[in-house]
């Protein structure tokens, strides 16, 4: 496997050279650019071809972090986004993966938290500090699950079972496309970015 291809966003020059160093010392992560506002970072994003990039939700300029993420996800849908921020508010946080951020870790956190959320996130998974996923959690129960359809339902609770678009189509006997937009619908409906938030969602209120 090739090593990971980490690019870091912090307006702090010391938070960077930190981070690149501790990143550089692990032998499965490779550091690809630093930026230190959202602009620089949409700038060359292009050029780092980073498979995550780590991002500080307060920075200088026109763009924040959140703000940031959402114009990235849209310039490299592929890339995934971690946000590390000293702010951990429910409306940050649930802000940012609405951006399009894969997950949310706290400055304050141990660096290994950063480190697996890092590798999490190169294979597209969302890796979260419990007391922070609990959180978040008991803010979307604030959002109504009972806005979602009967097959959306049906297709949520096969999702959290761990089958795949082609799985679940070939269940309910539909198209995989339009499991994608019940899929889509059923993320939008919830405040969730992510089919593994939805996952958790599903176990955590009784859905399966």
């Amino acid at each position: 496997m090739h090593p990971i291809r980490v690019a870091l966003v912090d307006d702090h020059s010391i938070v960077r050279r930190g981070l690149s160093a501790y990143f550089a010392a692990q032998p499965d992560i490779t550091i690809v650019g630093e930026a230190a506002s959202g602009e620089e970072a949409l700038h060359h994003a292009a050029t780092w071809q980073a498979d995550v990039i780590v991002i500080d939700v307060l920075m200088p300029g026109g763009i924040d972090g959140i703000e940031t993420t959402r114009r990235l996800k849209r310039l490299l849908p592929q890339t995934q986004i971690i946000i590390l921020s000293g702010y951990a508010d429910d409306a940050r946080v649930i802000g940012a993966l609405r951006a399009g951020a894969i997950t949310y870790v706290e400055k304050d956190s141990q660096p290994e938290q950063l480190l697996e959320a890092v590798r999490g996130a190169a294979q597209g998974k969302a890796i979260f500090e419990p007391a922070l996923m609990q959180r978040i959690l008991q803010a979307q129960t604030m959002r109504s699950s009972d806005a979602l359809t009967e097959r959306e339902g049906e297709v949520l609770k096969l999702l959290a079972e761990g089958l795949t678009n082609a799985e679940i189509a070939a269940r309910l006997s539909v198209g995989e496309e339009t499991v994608k937009t019940h899929v889509a619908s059923i993320l939008r409906k919830l405040g969730l970015a992510h089919r593994t938030q939805a996952a958790i969602y599903a176990l955590r209120h009784g859905w399966v």
